[in-house]
């Protein structure tokens, strides 16, 4: 891993110093996985966007539902 040098305010400092009392070996453990769960939330809010444009799309293109509908008769039950 690569050190990094950040500033916190002082409730976030004080967030940190609390580190082993939410199960975690050290600050730094607990700011990866702060951002890892950040991360999480920013990719699942893409795809959920992504997700409502496809629906939207859908919505508006009756060829396309024409050619989901063809596929979904010749779909196996």
């Amino acid at each position: 891993m690569q050190p990094a040098k950040i500033s916190f305010d002082d409730i976030h400092i004080k967030f940190l110093s609390k580190y082993q009392e939410l199960g975690f070996k050290d600050k730094s453990s607990l700011v990866r996985s702060a951002i890892d769960e950040f991360v999480k939330i920013v990719e699942k809010k893409k795809l959920l966007k992504s997700a409502l444009l496809y629906a939207e799309t859908y919505k508006e293109d009756s060829e396309l539902k024409d050619l989901t509908n063809s596929a979904i008769e010749k779909w196996p039950e």
